[in-house]
């Protein structure tokens, strides 16, 4: 097959001089939006009589003049028989849409931020929305919502795997993010948004030393070790011959309180929940001194009662899931202010236990027994009540848990009536 040479008159389009029109042109028809004219210059002498003769001009043009589309477009298609979108591809490479091409990387990242606000993570820890914000007002990694995304959905499975069981930084990351023992180290883009998320969840500063950094990974269960991450248990007696099981029931059977370490509640050696026609139940709560006042009324009778101390680490985590795993029933209260509603939609992200009264009806009936407390802080949302911050913000008062120490003792009171009833 004999090749096309080029179009009558291509070779004047082709003029050196030219090469400016066909570049701006090439710019105006590759914005994506409409174009009538286009302004060109400064054009040196030459350059205006190459315009001239193109145009079909009985003079020179000015130095910046304006150009029709129209009327170039009647030039190019007498020398050529193309038209200016096509003389300008051949001439200068393919015409791009910036209008298409902006909104689609709009559309993008809206679909980012629209999806990082409904990630689960999110979801079940409203707190993290606040971090959520910062990444989007920090705005994209590189300018590529691919990018960005990718780093944020490493960050949300870090976040996901905490608290960690005591393992050293490089070990945990190596197991959570793709094998990269390195993708955590101090001053890694991945390190430095997930602490911003850390603080976030515990309404602190982001960390600004290296010591800093470091306790605030250690919170999450980075690092710390096996014998300092502890827990406190009242009344459990798993069976089994493991030291989590002997400790649990000799701390029992003496109406004492069994601070568990992370080693302890990890160790081989079985773990069993008596059997029951229905599944056991497991109260926890946030205090100590509630379950001192548990351990005081019901001594040795103590029902199955688990303490976080605050926010949950490591070692309260992994007991909490291992009752779950041999059947126990969760059930969890806190304090009613701004960290005490983080902490349980922490808990109940990261176990299966279900929130024991901490509704929003159960905050109005503690505010009425205790009224003029103080200020509850930052307030998130509550996802398993929504109604809940909401009329918090509304009365502007916290209610610990120690105020309400009653009705949970006698639910426990209740619950030990309930296992005495079955035989448990």
């Amino acid at each position: 097959m004999t090749p096309t040479g080029p179009a009558p008159g291509e070779s004047s389009l082709r003029r050196p001089e030219l090469r400016p029109l066909w570049r701006t042109v090439h710019d105006r028809l590759s914005s994506g939006r409409p174009v009538t004219r286009v302004r060109l210059g400064p054009l040196d002498d030459a350059q205006r009589e190459a315009l001239a003769d193109l145009l079909g001009l009985d003079r020179l043009p000015d130095a910046r003049p304006s150009v029709a589309l129209a009327r170039l477009e009647e030039a190019v298609t007498e020398l050529c028989g193309r038209t200016v979108r096509e003389a300008v591809t051949e001439l200068v490479g393919p015409l791009g849409d910036r209008a298409t091409e902006r909104r689609r990387q709009g559309d993008e990242r809206a679909g980012l931020w629209t999806w990082l606000d409904g990630h689960d993570t999110v979801r079940a820890q409203p707190a993290l929305a606040d971090w959520a914000a910062s990444c989007r007002a920090a705005g994209l990694v590189g300018g590529s919502p691919a990018r960005t995304r990718a780093l944020l959905t490493e960050a949300l499975a870090v976040l996901a795997a905490l608290p960690a069981h005591a393992e050293p930084l490089p070990v945990f990351a190596a197991r959570v993010v793709s094998g990269d023992s390195h993708a955590l180290d101090d001053g890694t883009r991945l390190s430095s948004l997930v602490l911003r998320a850390l603080a976030t969840l515990h309404d602190t500063a982001p960390p600004q030393s290296a010591a800093d950094r470091r306790a605030l990974w250690a919170r999450a269960g980075v690092a710390d070790d096996e014998l300092s991450a502890t827990v406190l248990t009242a009344g459990l007696r798993p069976d089994g011959g493991g030291p989590l099981a002997r400790v649990a029931r000799a701390c029992a059977d003496a109406g004492q309180a069994a601070s568990l370490t992370l080693a302890q509640v990890r160790a081989p050696g079985g773990l069993t929940l008596a059997t029951t026609r229905s599944a056991p139940v497991v109260h926890t709560v946030e205090n100590p001194s509630v379950m001192a006042l548990a351990l005081r009324r019901f001594g040795p009778a103590c029902p199955p009662l688990v303490c976080t101390s605050g926010w949950p680490n490591s070692a309260a985590v992994h007991l909490l899931r291992l009752l779950a795993d041999h059947g126990a029933v969760l059930r969890y209260h806190g304090d009613f202010d701004g960290e005490g509603i983080r902490i349980a939609a922490y808990l109940l992200d990261k176990t299966p236990a279900r929130p024991w009264r901490m509704t929003a009806a159960d905050y109005r009936a503690a505010v009425a027994r205790a009224p003029g407390g103080p200020p509850p802080g930052r307030l998130t949302e509550a996802p398993w009540d929504p109604e809940l911050t909401t009329t918090m913000a509304a009365h502007g008062t916290a209610v610990v848990e120690e105020l309400v120490a009653d009705l949970l003792l006698d639910d426990l009171a209740d619950a030990a009536r309930t296992g005495a009833a079955r035989g448990d």
